[in-house]
């Protein structure tokens, strides 16, 4: 909106305002935005939801030091994804499409948490959804951008051709071209893309999720992410950068830089009362739209898997709760004390802050590990 006002309306009567065309400037200014509407708006909505009793349930197998934290407010995640899409739009070449995907990715994943939080919320306990039906909704979501990229894809405005870390000329397509040649391999072409896109997306959602178990630790690690998901969609939407670093040059890319500009600006904001001990709580309406908004611009990038790295921690996270139930159903043994891995450092007698801290620090390690394979291709 601003972008449209400030630079197509106005910089011909104010020139100084030619500094709007320059994502940069965008980037920074969105960043900004959602920064201090977060912490502007932080009070309110907890004091609003405190009203309206939204608290927080503990799982009853949890850890018992977590039962202090009942009725802490939950489903702030309300105000990450408000403060993002708002400054999104605000700063944001609204005629990109990939902007609009990157909010369909947040508001869509965030809607199915907003419902298994209220759901949570009604049954007054810690289970919402059911496991089957919130995997449905999620894959409803993905395919839903699987098809708007698509419609994209047929217009010549999106690659399915994937980036590969360490590797320059190989870059598979995902929408096997071969098979579209074939009437009887031509529906597996479609149906290989889809599942590729939602095995991602409704990945990424359900890691960040099953991360959000302390204070401030998704939220954190959130930043990180998104922070280096912010210079991966910058030098892949410039043409020397892109250039040098060997990359499929997405000129639609360069846009989303705004988004997750404005995406890190509302996490630090949120981490200002979600820091331990945590004044709010994000729900599932937070971990699953910033999962999936995460997923759904890897996914715009051609960058899924590097997400792997940039979103390391919540991967182990996430291979940790697979590892355990897979475990115990196949052997009847538990590989950890307690799954997801931050709760398995619990029982171990780590204290929470200890955790927290470590955890960011390997999230740390691996996004700029993620960052320097760019040019060790």
């Amino acid at each position: 909106m601003l972008y449209w006002l400030l630079w197509e309306k106005l910089f011909h009567h104010f020139t100084p305002f030619r500094v709007v065309q320059y994502n940069t400037f965008r980037t920074a200014f969105a960043s900004l935005t959602a920064l201090f509407l977060s912490i502007i708006l932080g009070p309110w909505l907890i004091r609003k939801l405190r009203e309206f009793q939204i608290g927080q349930h503990i799982r009853e197998d949890g850890p018992k030091s977590h039962m202090k934290k009942a009725g802490t407010p939950t489903m702030g995640g309300l105000l990450i994804v408000g403060t993002v899409t708002v400054s999104t739009l605000l700063w944001a070449n609204l005629r990109n499409p990939y902007v609009w995907v990157a909010i369909v990715g947040l508001i869509g994943f965030g809607a199915v948490g907003f419902y298994d939080d209220v759901t949570k919320v009604r049954r007054m306990r810690n289970l919402g959804l059911t496991a089957r039906m919130k995997l449905i909704c999620q894959i409803v979501v993905s395919l839903i951008i699987g098809f708007i990229l698509l419609g994209l894809h047929a217009k010549n405005a999106y690659s399915t051709n994937m980036n590969v870390p360490f590797f320059k000329q190989f870059q598979p397509d995902l929408l096997v071209t071969s098979w579209l040649q074939n009437p009887w391999t031509y529906p597996l072409a479609f149906v290989g893309f889809y599942v590729f896109i939602a095995f991602i997306l409704v990945g990424s959602s359900n890691a960040v999720n099953l991360t959000d178990g302390l204070d401030g630790l998704a939220i954190g690690l959130m930043i990180i992410a998104s922070g280096a998901i912010t210079v991966l969609a910058y030098v892949s939407g410039h043409a020397k950068f892109a250039d040098y670093l060997d990359l499929a040059r997405l000129p639609g890319a360069s846009e989303l830089t705004i988004f997750c500009g404005a995406l890190t600006g509302a996490s630090i904001g949120f981490l200002w009362y979600n820091a331990h001990p945590a004044q709010i709580f994000m729900g599932d309406v937070g971990s699953l739209a910033l999962g999936g908004s995460l997923g759904t611009v890897a996914v715009l990038l051609k960058q899924e898997i590097l997400l792997i790295f940039i979103g390391g921690v919540f991967v182990l996270e996430a291979v940790s709760v697979i590892l355990q139930v897979g475990s115990y159903k196949l052997r009847g043994k538990r590989i950890f004390k307690m799954a997801p891995l931050h709760h398995h450092f619990e029982a171990l007698g780590w204290q929470e802050a200890k955790i927290i801290t470590r955890f960011w620090i390997a999230g740390l390690v691996m996004a700029l590990f993620a960052l320097t394979t760019l040019k060790l291709r």
